[in-house]
């Protein structure tokens, strides 16, 4: 057992010879390395995953249809801000490659030419968002108990977009170069501040007036104007590596707009992908009804938690395998690929055994009504069943954007995500009638089918050789 689990874990046995170039970095350090920028992602995501989870345990005290309104609001949300999660992508994987080849100027160049895009896409956007907001939340499922309150939340966040977006910009672009501690604490400052003036604005605490649902939007928007003002100011320091001032050449850079666009082109795919295969998803299990989707919700809550162990070793792998492809060091790319997601296993199993055993009290955090708490309950189980698998492909995903694969994942993510989800939740629900049950069944499937084609990827080994 201790030989298989040394196989397993060591970095020594990483990597074929085919692919070697030099020395592997000892497992010690490969770990050390790994996790020096993964910890402060992991404690960022975790932060925004927990305060997201105290505002709409706050939300919820309200009533279900207070979930199930702030959930509504989700999916549009992300389709929204997913032209710049596509651009972001793009930033990542070019500071990171830039970084490993020692072109500080041309790392700053991609963060000033994607912050002047950003701004202009900010404001169409935020416009957007406000004049549709009520038609959005009818075609996501609300129902006449939620529709006001839904189109309230929307709107207010809508107005906030640009701060939002802007702020995530700038964090993808210190990941790049391995700085998750900027995000981490701009992220933890705009948190603390959401879920302070929830606490006071959501049922008109220490004399702030109760504004319900409308106070959650109102404590978000100025959590994200929070962050901004953090992640702007660490360009602002002279000693930072993507260091930016009035004094540098601000007018578009055709070569880098391009390098940008050409990566996030592909990236844009995943992301459509992404939120027409979740906006269709959701939209069936909204029609499940107010109390079905509020359960939906609550385990989505439990779900962005171990997102956020995930996704933290999946940033580090996203900069580490850039850094070496920039260094022309391919071995060590996919032995960094492989530390974040031996990591990423190991932590989803206990947090399986967690789930498993802490299922109804979590539920019970969110909502008193019994019935939701069963439904919950159960859905939770699924869940722990699949996170180790999930866990896996968020890092191997990761790995291959650092690569500027991203097409390959976006191909991945719309047969997946936009494609095998829905229908086998249409199928599973309406056909064989297994309600809420059948929506994460389908999860499985997805989450199993995805896995198998990431990996399947990396293995191959193809991906060293794309120039960014």
């Amino acid at each position: 057992m201790l030989e298989i689990l040394r196989r397993l874990f060591s970095t020594e046995y990483m990597v074929n010879d085919d692919f070697r170039r030099g020395d592997i970095t000892s497992t010690k350090e490969a770990y050390k390395t790994s996790l020096e920028i993964a910890l402060p992602a992991m404690i960022e995501l975790l932060s925004v995953t927990l305060m997201g989870m105290i505002s709409t345990a706050m939300v919820g005290r309200l009533g279900p249809y207070a979930v199930t309104a702030v959930g509504l609001t989700n999916q549009p949300r992300m389709i929204f801000t997913s032209i710049f999660m596509a651009m972001n992508t793009g930033v990542t994987a070019i500071v990171s490659r830039r970084k490993g080849q020692g072109d500080q100027a041309s790392a700053q160049s991609c963060v000033r030419q994607s912050l002047m895009v950003g701004i202009i896409i900010a404001i169409v956007m935020s416009i957007l968002a406000v004049v549709t907001s009520e038609q959005l939340m009818w075609f996501a499922g609300a129902k006449e108990d939620t529709i006001g309150a839904s189109t309230d939340y929307f709107r207010i966040v809508g107005m906030g977009l640009a701060f939002q977006t802007l702020s995530l910009t700038i964090c993808a672009a210190q990941r790049g170069i391995g700085n998750t501690r900027v995000t981490m604490n701009c992220n933890l400052a705009a948190n603390v501040t959401n879920i302070l003036l929830s606490y006071l604005l959501i049922g008109g605490n220490l004399g702030f007036p109760r504004l319900e649902v409308r106070g959650a939007a109102i404590a978000t928007v100025a959590g994200f104007a929070v962050g901004f003002v953090m992640a702007f100011s660490s360009l602002l320091r002279k000693k930072s590596y993507l260091f930016i001032s009035t004094k540098d050449d601000w007018t578009p850079n055709k070569p880098m707009l391009m390098t940008i666009l050409r990566i996030g082109g592909g990236a844009m795919i995943e992301q459509i992908a992404l939120r027409v295969g979740f906006f269709a998803y959701a939209r069936i299990v909204a029609d499940l009804g107010t109390n079905s989707f509020a359960a939906h919700q609550i385990a989505s809550q439990l779900m962005n938690l171990s997102f956020a162990f995930a996704e933290g070793l999946g940033v580090a792998s996203t900069s580490l395998v850039g850094q070496n492809l920039g260094k022309k060091r391919p071995d060590l790319a996919i032995m960094y690929g492989k530390v974040g997601q031996r990591t990423a296993i190991a932590i989803a199993i206990l947090l399986s055994i967690a789930c498993i055993a802490g299922r109804h009290l979590f539920a019970l955090l969110f909502t008193d009504d019994l019935s939701i708490v069963a439904m919950t309950a159960e859905i939770i189980i699924i869940l722990a069943i699949v996170l180790p698998v999930q866990t896996s492909h968020i890092v191997m995903g990761g790995s291959l954007r650092g690569a500027g694969d991203v097409r390959y994942v976006a191909m991945t993510m719309l047969l997946t995500v936009t494609l095998i989800r829905p229908i086998m939740s249409a199928i599973l629900i309406y056909v064989f009638d297994l309600g809420l049950m059948g929506a994460w069944y389908a999860l499985i499937f997805d989450q199993v089918i995805r896995a198998w084609l990431l990996f399947r990827r990396f293995s191959k080994g193809e991906w060293i050789n794309i120039a960014v």
